[in-house]
C-alpha cells in the first residue's frame, strides 16, 4: 500500500493505539499515573501534522489494569486528561480518547480485537466511514482491530515485520504523520 494513493483528506478519520504508539509502554507493567506517562519522541509534533491531514483522530486503547484492579478509571482518565492538554497546548487535537477496562479472557466486544470501540467512536462521529480509516497500533490485535472494522492498518515497530494484517510499518507516529 502507497500512502499517497489513498488520497487522504478530511472525510477521513485516524486511529491511534496509546501504549506504544503515543507513549512510552512500561516492561511487564501499565501506566497507572500521569507521573509514568512518558510522550514517545516527536508524538507530539506528529499529531499537529496528522490533523491537517484527518478530519477526526481517536485514540483506542485497552486498559485491562483497571480490570485487573491496578488503578482506576478516575486514574485513567486523568492520564488522558493530561496527554490531551499537553498535545493541545503544542497545537494538536485528539478528538476523543475511547478506552477497554475488561481483561483480556472476558472477550468483550470493546476491546481489541473486537471494534466495539470503533462503533463507539462512529456513534459520536456518525461520518466516519471505516474504508476511509487507518488504525495505527505496535500490536497484530491493533492491526486485527483495523482488519475487523474494515480499516487500513499501519503497524509501529523498528522492524520490518511481514503480516496479512499489516498494510505499511513505520517506526514511530512521527515518522508516518511525515510520510502522508
Amino acid at each position: 500500500m502507497i500512502l499517497k494513493d489513498l488520497n487522504i483528506d478530511k472525510n477521513w478519520t485516524l486511529f491511534l493505539d496509546r501504549d506504544g504508539v503515543i507513549n512510552k509502554k512500561l516492561d511487564n507493567d501499565y501506566v497507572k499515573h500521569w507521573i509514568e506517562f512518558e510522550f514517545i519522541e516527536n508524538v507530539t509534533k506528529a499529531v499537529p501534522l496528522l490533523n491537517s491531514k484527518f478530519g477526526i483522530l481517536v485514540v483506542v486503547t485497552n486498559q485491562q489494569g483497571i480490570g485487573k484492579g491496578l488503578y482506576r478509571v478516575e486514574d485513567l482518565e486523568l492520564i488522558h486528561k493530561n496527554m490531551n492538554y499537553e498535545i493541545s497546548y503544542l497545537g494538536g487535537k485528539i478528538d476523543k480518547v475511547y478506552y477497554s477496562p475488561y481483561l483480556a479472557n472476558e472477550n468483550h466486544p470493546t476491546r481489541k480485537p473486537g471494534i466495539g470501540m470503533a462503533k463507539q467512536a462512529q456513534q459520536d462521529f456518525p461520518q466516519i466511514d471505516f474504508s476511509k480509516s487507518i488504525i495505527v497500533g505496535d500490536s497484530l490485535s491493533d492491526m486485527a482491530f483495523g482488519r475487523n472494522a474494515g480499516m487500513k492498518t499501519v503497524y509501529i515497530n523498528s522492524e520490518n515485520i511481514k503480516n496479512e494484517l499489516i498494510d505499511v510499518t513505520f517506526s514511530s507516529l512521527y515518522k508516518f504523520s511525515l510520510a502522508l
